[in-house]
């Protein structure tokens, strides 16, 4: 049965269309750019702080406004908290005549702590960028980067997913059978000065989660503004801005990201992902004639009614509690048998004299105890793997409970804004979850343009928005479970995505 939010979104959805004709003739393209950063004062960074980007862009009457920041989302978690959004379109309209819809704010993803004044910062970026317009020629392209990350998604092979996560255990190797996809593409969109030809600004973007961070756990940009300080320093005269949208990557982890031999340190990925930006913005060619088209969308979404679910999960928590059984070890004998025993599998509980002369003697003394230890160590490692499985169900309970309070709370729909971005032949359309990546790959496929992205992250937060099939894989993974859309949203979303492409 259709929900009854789909069918009104599908039916009424609302407009908000900003003046954009395709381009006006004899209108040049003007652009301004600039940062501040806004690192919080009580979390100082080092050598890369988090930054509020903006990038004004003008054609006759017709205005744009990219603002880029280093932080996790738009409200609901991290430092950023409503009416952030609303407040910085407020002085824009203002102090600048910029309608609301002309917005597009765009969040890294990193987990960086960002200061208090995060609005005073951010309209003052596009006050400034407004003010050094200058007449630009545009260029838009694509790099490859496929080095430095991996899909979190773990297909297992008892047909559910799992996933790579700090938060709890990964499954056991036997148990997987195959990962995700990745999207090694790199959208980017160049802009020359057109009186001395240098780069006056750079958009480059891409789907990987900046949570890398720094062996210390300190504050900063983490891998994209790494990547984003290499580019400036290397393109051009090194004038120019480089302004970082994260893509669809909520499924998208750095590589190597729960590795425990390594130092956790973003800054060797993230200058990877600049020089591999850099690559292909030289080779753009730029030019002139560059229409300027922006359009926001407002669809109204349904939200998930997880209570089957829960009672589910419940019922499977209480089943996994019962499966805990006593055994004769504890992690102090466990850890020594099980080295000693996968060192020497043949003769692990003493030297091989010692088993050879219970055999000339017809005792099996060794062999029994070895059994013994065995059927031991199995019972231990069967009450770790329950345990593990107990703390991913528990762990995604408690998300998919919070949702559904906030359903309780809030009502069944949820509102979200689309917007379509026309840049010259660059073209990006943008929503406010975490878009995994296959929405994203699937959305470019069937673009009528070549160079078309996808962003989330983008004017709000709406967590994590797996497909309708993945949202199948409920309370197994956290894009599932820390999810507030019911699975109608995709078709809703890619509906209005691809008629704001046409």
């Amino acid at each position: 049965m259709i929900h009854r939010a789909v069918v009104v979104s599908l039916l009424s959805i609302l407009f908000s269309f900003v003046v954009t004709p395709a381009f006006l003739e004899g209108a040049p393209l003007l652009a301004g750019v600039s940062k501040i950063e806004i690192t919080h004062p009580d979390h100082p960074a080092k050598e890369n702080p988090p930054m509020v980007k903006a990038l004004v862009l003008s054609q006759g009457e017709s205005h744009a406004v990219i603002v880029a920041i280093d932080a996790v989302a738009i409200a609901e978690i991290g430092s950023i908290r409503d009416p952030f959004l609303s407040e910085v379109r407020a002085a824009l309209k203002r102090d600048l005549g910029i309608a609301p819809e002309s917005l597009l704010v765009n969040a890294s993803h990193c987990h960086a702590v960002v200061a208090p004044d995060i609005t005073t910062r951010t309209v003052a970026a596009v006050k400034a960028a407004w003010k050094l317009r200058v007449p630009v020629k545009a260029g838009a392209g694509t790099g490859h980067e496929d080095s430095i990350m991996e899909n979190r998604r773990l297909r297992l092979k008892n047909g559910k997913e799992g996933d790579v996560r700090h938060a709890y255990s990964l499954p056991f190797d036997e148990d997987v059978a195959a990962i995700g996809p990745i999207d090694p593409e790199i959208g980017l969109l160049r802009l020359d000065r057109i009186d001395n030809g240098q780069p006056l600004a750079a958009i480059f973007q891409f789907a990987v989660h900046p949570i890398m961070g720094l062996p210390d756990g300190g504050n900063g940009a983490d891998l994209t503004g790494q990547a984003a300080l290499t580019i400036e320093a290397n393109l051009g005269d090194g004038s120019a801005t480089a302004l970082f949208l994260q893509g669809c990557g909520g499924d998208i982890n750095p590589v190597l990201y729960k590795s425990v031999d390594l130092p956790r340190d973003g800054k060797n990925l993230g200058m990877r992902l600049g020089l591999s930006a850099l690559s292909g913005l030289r080779s753009i060619r730029t030019r002139a004639e560059a229409p300027l088209a922006i359009a926001n969308e407002t669809l109204t979404l349904p939200r998930a009614d997880h209570a089957p679910r829960i009672a589910e999960m419940e019922k499977e928590i209480e089943t996994l509690s019962a499966a805990l059984k006593g055994t004769t070890l504890n992690f102090e004998t466990f850890l020594p048998l099980y080295v000693k025993y996968h060192l020497n599998p043949a003769t692990p509980s003493e030297v091989a004299g010692r088993y050879l002369q219970d055999e000339l003697l017809g005792r099996d003394d060794w062999k029994s105890q070895d059994v013994s230890n065995r059927a031991a160590m199995d019972a231990y490692l069967r009450n770790i793997r329950t345990m593990e499985e107990l703390t991913r169900r528990q762990i995604n309970l408690e998300l998919l409970s919070r949702h559904q309070a906030r359903r309780a709370e809030l009502g069944e729909t949820v509102t979200a804004e689309v917007v379509r971005l026309q840049v010259g032949d660059f073209r990006l359309v943008t929503f406010p979850g975490e878009l995994t990546v296959a929405i994203g790959l699937g959305l470019k496929e069937r673009s009528p343009h070549p160079l078309t992205f996808v962003s989330g992250y983008s004017n709000g937060y709406l967590y994590y928005s797996p497909t309708a099939e993945q949202a199948k894989n409920r309370g197994n993974a956290q894009e599932d479970s820390d999810c507030l859309l019911a699975p109608e949203w995709q078709a809703i979303f890619e509906t209005a995505a691809l008629r704001l492409l046409k």
